[in-house]
């Protein structure tokens, strides 16, 4: 794609045989093994990649963490629960993990952030100088947002944020709170998964929107490879195709898909 080192910050690696979680919200139809990954980023010249903590299999964490300890091209988040150990979590920092991926877009009930245990999760996640991937609809997102602001954490927001049509696309409250985050400047969002939009128009409306307010220093890109549950719609060239009609301008592409990501997830 470029002349310089590609970053994929958002995908995931699975087996068929992993513990599937009991509330788990998409069944693969096939495995995503980690070798089948590495070939798609050799085959479209992407030198690294970020793995995401995956809901799907709760907190087994294992196979993404022993992923990033053969491949140091790799990093991941994880899954984990608020009473996790400082040593715990330094065990898995040594082997690649960069933070903790909060997906609640299937929760129905939310933890509280702002409770003792979450405090204290959080204080650790800064302590290491790890970050919160969040993942959730756009108009769930303000409280967290407050939340982790007032922890102090860095925070990833994922998918471009999940502006909401039926409030008002890019300019609906949730969104606009994505924006007042970035300009705290310790929060990023990723172009991640244009096609879980509700429209190509949307997330054209929002990479537009997040290009102007944050600008390609806080933005980074993501394939969200093996596109769990667009298996068969999605490919991994179509990802890089979408980008480069999301954000034209080969300068910020290149902030966006490699130095921003690599200062972010590789430094």
């Amino acid at each position: 794609m470029a002349d310089a080192p590609v970053v994929d910050a958002h995908a995931h690696a699975f087996t068929l045989d992993m513990p599937l979680s009991p509330t788990a919200w998409h069944a693969p139809p096939a495995a995503a093994p980690i070798e089948q990954y590495l070939a798609a980023l050799d085959a479209n010249g992407v030198t690294f990649g970020v793995l995401a903590g995956a809901t799907l299999f709760g907190t087994y964490n294992d196979y993404a963490i022993e992923a990033c300890r053969r491949h140091r091209r790799l990093r991941t988040t994880v899954i984990l629960e608020p009473d996790t150990s400082q040593r715990e979590m330094r065990a898995m920092a040594a082997d690649g993990v960069i933070g903790v991926r909060l997906q609640w877009r299937h929760v129905r009930e939310v933890p509280d952030l702002k409770s003792g245990a979450y405090r204290v999760f959080l204080r650790r996640i800064a302590d290491l100088g790890w970050q919160v991937h969040l993942h959730d609809d756009s108009d769930r997102l303000p409280p967290y947002l407050d939340a982790l602001e007032a922890a102090g954490v860095t925070v990833v927001v994922e998918h471009f944020g999940r502006p909401n049509p039926d409030t008002g696309g890019t300019a609906c409250p949730g969104f606009q709170r994505v924006l007042r985050s970035v300009e705290t400047g310790r929060t990023w969002v990723k172009l991640a998964s244009a096609f879980r939009l509700a429209s190509a128009q949307l997330a054209r409306d929002a990479a537009a929107e997040l290009l102007r307010h944050a600008g390609p220093e806080r933005l980074v890109w993501g394939s969200d490879w093996p596109f769990a549950a667009f298996e068969s719609s999605i490919g991994y060239r179509q990802t890089l195709d979408t980008l480069q009609d999301l954000v034209p301008d080969p300068a910020a592409r290149r902030r966006i898909t490699c130095e921003t990501p690599l200062k972010l997830f590789f430094a």
